[in-house]
């Protein structure tokens, strides 16, 4: 993403994303604080969804306070355990992954980078950088999540070949979506079930579990283990570590 591209995002920020971004609310809380009048830009308030600002020159405030920028960008690779929902923010007072991070970590208001389910562990990205989480949730750019799980019987060839190929599920607003071809591998037998890997380049909401339901094989365990480069080897479950310079420029290429 070259400068001009990087000025475009942040020109052309939506209201609601900021704010949750900035860790005043999740997205849904953020529109309802719109829609309640509690928002205002550069003084004028805001009641319209969608709404998009500049968040180097306009200055957002909730309920007459002012909301700061985080200057200090954080990048944070999480072995995220089952049990802990992805999101800054839980309304019904579930377990966050921000929970397992130390408080001079939450006070940088970082937030998940795309989602893994309640059930679901493994790599979970983690940042203040909006710019970064941008890139890395955009489907242009084609990152590759790499998963294993253990599934309910033996994968026949022809379950097989649909993942390889693309399959059709549906999404829960009934929409039907056609994923990329996957890549997809037997790793062994246990029992009666399967443990396979399994790499997408989407992340489309609870796209693994759909898929090999589709083909008859139910998710008993899901775990991932990577995105694009990164692996969550050497990173204890419930722990975390620094992304490196390197790897966050490698991430951005």
């Amino acid at each position: 993403m070259n400068m001009n591209e990087q000025e475009q995002v942040l020109q052309g920020e939506r209201l609601s994303r900021f704010l949750a971004h900035a860790g005043i609310a999740s997205r849904r809380h953020a529109e309802e604080l719109i829609s309640a009048g509690r928002v205002q830009v550069n003084g004028e308030t805001i009641t319209t969804q969608g709404t998009r600002i500049d968040v180097q020159r306009d200055r957002i405030t909730v309920d007459g306070k002012q909301v700061q920028t985080t200057t200090q960008h954080v990048y944070v690779l999480l072995h995220k355990p089952v049990g802990y929902v992805s999101t800054a923010h839980d309304p019904q007072g579930r377990r966050t992954v921000l929970d397992l991070l130390p408080p001079e970590l939450r006070r940088l208001r970082v937030y998940p980078v795309g989602r893994l389910d309640k059930d679901t562990s493994g790599l979970l990205l983690l940042t203040n950088d909006g710019d970064f989480a941008l890139h890395q949730a955009h489907p242009r750019y084609n990152t590759q999540k790499h998963y294993e799980a253990l599934i309910r019987g033996s994968l026949s060839d022809a379950a097989l070949s649909m993942l390889c190929t693309g399959i059709t599920i549906r999404e829960d607003e009934g929409d039907s979506f056609m994923t990329s071809p996957a890549e997809v591998r037997v790793v062994k037998r246990i029992g009666a079930n399967s443990r396979i890997a399994l790499t997408i380049h989407e992340g489309h909401k609870r796209q693994v579990r759909r898929m090999l339901a589709a083909v008859g094989h139910p998710v008993l365990e899901l775990a991932r283990t990577g995105i694009g480069s990164l692996s969550i080897k050497g990173v204890p479950r419930g722990g975390w570590r620094h992304l490196t310079e390197q790897e966050v420029h490698h991430l951005m290429m």
